[in-house]
């Protein structure tokens, strides 16, 4: 189940969320649902006590919800108890709420927004434009990283025709092609900028993100000339790919006398060297 986390807000009011790619449907938390709607000090309790009431009605809301891994305030991953948005609005109804109807609106227009950006990929890097304004990236970062998104999923297109699957081997083909040319891991990459859980490509310069698109784009660009047909020919490519962006790093760090790989990260980007987004950037028209 192929799953991808994200963070809606409601009033300024966090609810963790999962969207499942194969189901296509979000799961929401439902401690954080309850937390929204009860203003409860204790909304684990609160669901606690509600789900015992509901198993003893014979729900089967309280029988049926799932389990699911989200990040936790102390940056972790626990099993938490999720619902869909159909179960959700049944367990709306039975907590008495003058925020029930907003949130059911609320509810609605998050299942709606995904299965709209899923028809219509524009929409989906509008609002990740609107995001990285709200966090006070600048301009110039954000056109790099908004490139970045393409590239990344020209890449991935490129290994699905492959028959590359996503997950391991997704993840094996993007740490050769990141330690070719930075000569780090992933992981590497993220201990150096003190990054755990956060996305490393969010807290990398303008720089470091030019090189990581080359690298990316000339592995894509690479296999579809070549067209290696097995996992280990795409190994091959996904090294050649970062190599083409490690000469340029070389012939950069020559002439600047400075490392391009840095320990810096978003937090020291947005204080220290990035101006904030005070306007609002505008993107190509869609072609009709």
């Amino acid at each position: 189940m192929s799953k991808k986390n994200d963070i809606k807000l409601f009033e300024q009011k966090q609810v963790r969320t999962l969207w499942d790619e194969e189901k296509e449907k979000w799961f929401l938390s439902i401690v954080d649902v309850i937390a929204v709607l009860t203003e409860s000090p204790n909304p684990r309790k609160y669901w606690s006590v509600l789900k015992t009431r509901l198993k003893a009605e014979g729900s089967q809301l309280a029988t049926n919800c799932s389990q699911l891994k989200m990040k936790s305030a102390d940056g972790k991953y626990y099993l938490t108890d999720v619902a869909d948005t159909e179960q959700l609005f049944r367990l709306i109804q039975s907590i008495p709420s003058p925020k029930a109807e907003p949130f059911k609106l609320w509810l609605a227009k998050v299942a709606s927004e995904r299965l709209d950006e899923m028809q219509d990929p524009e929409l989906s890097i509008d609002r990740a434009l609107e995001q990285y304004m709200k966090l006070g990236y600048s301009e110039k970062w954000i056109n790099q990283r908004l490139k970045s998104i393409e590239i990344r999923k020209e890449l991935t297109d490129e290994w699905k025709k492959r028959g590359l699957k996503e997950g391991v081997q997704f993840a094996t083909l993007t740490d050769i092609i990141t330690k070719a040319w930075s000569d780090k891991t992933t992981k590497e990459y993220k201990i150096l900028k003190g990054l755990k859980k956060e996305n490393l490509r969010d807290n990398m310069t303008n720089t470091e993100l030019i090189l990581s698109m080359l690298a990316e784009a000339s592995t894509k660009d690479i296999s579809e000339a070549t067209k290696p047909t097995s996992f280990e020919g795409s190994k091959k490519v996904a090294k050649q790919g970062g190599n083409v962006a490690r000469v340029a790093l070389k012939e950069l760090e020559s002439k600047t006398g400075k490392k391009v790989v840095s320990p810096l990260n978003a937090k020291n980007l947005l204080s220290k060297h990035e101006p904030v987004v005070t306007k609002k950037i505008n993107l190509p028209k869609k072609k009709k």
